[in-house]
């Protein structure tokens, strides 16, 4: 018994001394796609100098990536940064557009998704329309709308739980995972050695040795610097099935792009979790790294945990060389007596989803909202679409209000957020700062009536690039949480004005072009 003992003492040293090793494969990923850049734009240089006639095609090539770049259905903000990189930059200008400019998804991944997606449960969204209607015609619409752009449903009968900081869900949390019988979930962008994941993992080794089916997704740059580059292979040796999503491989193209951004834990197909919080110590507070910081969790319980499901499925499917027999019931009938609308949704680039999901969501409540509209997120880079559907509510009487931190984790984000200060003042928009530190909470709300919460924030590379998730929800209980959340939040805040905002001249030159080249940041 002591030699098992000290075996597994052993075995648990090696695991922590390979999570401190330095990640060669990521860094070995990304001198290849440097390498390989720069290779093929030399050799279009060498071959313009040295082949006759070969610069012309190149400026007939570069002025079609011109015409494709102004002809796309992209938005105006996108293309800009674009055209100024290929009309600057000759040759390396179109060369990069082509390797990195594409959001779509690689052709096995398409065939994968629509395998995955055959896998599905039964819906009541149609019967559920009908009933929203009666309640409220405009929100019926949105739903409507939400569900058939997010490929999801309307769903009832499922409790939810508002957690205000991320050291309140990790409790609930941790009581969950005991209670898992047949399956666990898991699918986030970073996570981190410490006491969070720690405490986590040593359910989830227990569970799986007792034959519950543990899986775990985690993004492979999310978890550059938190992770060593083999952890998958760490993970499945205590029997978890663990996948790196969209694993670097050095390939120039849209792989630095589509990364996943989710958050998701399922817990027998009748519990799940998502919010702002990845599992690091940060998250917690067990970790000061931008003074206290301030996240939100949701928990749902009921039928509407089926769509989570079916989002850590997509996303497990596309990242997986082969597709395993299902070893439970995914989908189970499980219902629990609850008041309000919920739908689950995800969102990511085009082909799984042509339409933008989390924008459009947050477009719909400002657009309808009568009363008030709030939100906080980290990060406050928006379109000219977003910002002015921002302006529009304010002008017309509704009081928008957006929390901003007060400590920003990355100083070229803060400024581009200052950049839209002014005018969104103007047009009578409050803007509060978190005195205390970060806010990295996704949460909106309007009109005591409608919120989300999740993993979106109001940024281009959250509202464009990622792969993200989130719940919408209409006159649901937690929904005087998320008001009560709120309320809190702004007296711990410091409201900006003019005398607040520094213009000095270096920094408007600083934000304005930071603000062009935004989209692609």
């Amino acid at each position: 018994m002591q030699n098992k003992v000290k075996n597994q003492h052993n075995a648990d040293t090696k695991a922590e001394q390979r999570l401190r090793y330095i990640p060669l494969r990521y860094i070995l990923a990304l001198l290849l796609a440097v390498l390989e850049t720069a290779a093929v734009i030399a050799v279009l240089i060498l071959f313009g100098k040295y082949v006759p006639y070969f610069y012309l095609a190149m400026w007939a090539t570069e002025i079609g990536c011109v015409i494709h770049i102004i002809a796309c259905d992209e938005a105006p903000d996108y293309k800009i940064p674009w055209l100024l990189v290929v009309l600057i930059v000759p040759v390396a200008g179109f060369m990069l557009y082509f390797l990195f400019g594409s959001r779509k998804l690689q052709r096995k991944f398409i065939r994968r998704l629509e395998a995955v997606r055959q896998k599905t449960y039964s819906a009541r969204t149609e019967e559920l329309t009908k009933a929203l209607a009666s309640a409220n015609t405009a929100i019926r619409t949105d739903a409507r709308m939400l569900c058939k752009i997010a490929d999801s449903n309307l769903f009832t009968n499922t409790t939810q739980m508002y957690f205000p900081l991320g050291e309140d869900m990790h409790k609930q949390l941790i009581a969950d995972l005991e209670t898992a019988e047949k399956f666990i979930f898991m699918d986030y962008f970073i996570i981190e050695d410490g006491k969070f994941w720690n405490s986590i993992l040593d359910i989830l080794k227990q569970k799986a040795a007792a034959g519950v089916e543990v899986r775990v997704i985690y993004d492979d740059i999310g978890c550059m610097m938190t992770l060593p580059g083999n952890y998958d292979k760490l993970l499945r040796g205590f029997g978890i099935d663990a996948v790196p999503f969209s694993k670097l491989k050095g390939n120039a193209d849209s792989e630095f792009n589509n990364r996943s951004h989710r958050k998701i834990t399922v817990i027998d197909g009748k519990i799940g979790y998502t919010g702002g919080v990845n599992i690091a110590d940060e998250y917690i507070n067990e970790k000061v790294v931008y003074g206290h910081w301030k996240d939100v969790g949701l928990r749902l319980e009921g039928e509407a945990v089926r769509e989570l499901t079916r989002l850590f499925l997509v996303d497990y499917g596309i990242n997986v060389k082969k597709l395993p027999e299902p070893k439970h019931d995914y989908f189970p009938e499980y219902s629990v007596q609850a008041e309000g609308y919920l739908i689950p949704f995800g969102d990511g680039p085009k082909p799984i989803y042509d339409r933008r999901v989390g924008k459009s969501v947050i477009e719909n409540m400002l657009n309808h909202a009568t009363r008030y509209f709030y939100a906080m997120t980290p990060y406050l880079i928006l379109d000219e679409a977003l910002c002015q559907a921002v302006e529009n509510a304010a002008l017309r009487g509704v009081q928008v209000k957006l929390i901003l931190p007060g400590v920003p984790d990355k100083w070229i984000v803060k400024e581009l957020a200052c950049s839209h200060y002014e005018r969104l003042m103007k047009a009578g928009v409050e803007i509060y700062e978190y005195t205390p530190g970060f806010v990295h909470a996704k949460v909106y709300l309007s009109d005591d009536e409608t919120a989300m919460v999740g993993t979106i924030n109001m940024d281009h590379r959250s509202l464009i690039h990622n792969f993200e998730n989130g719940v919408w929800m209409y006159r649901c209980d937690s929904i005087p949480a998320i008001k009560a959340d709120f309320m809190d939040t702004f007296h711990k805040c410091v409201r900006i004005d003019e005398s607040k905002i520094n213009w000095h001249f270096m920094r408007r030159f600083i934000r304005s072009v930071a603000k062009v080249f935004a989209p692609l940041m």
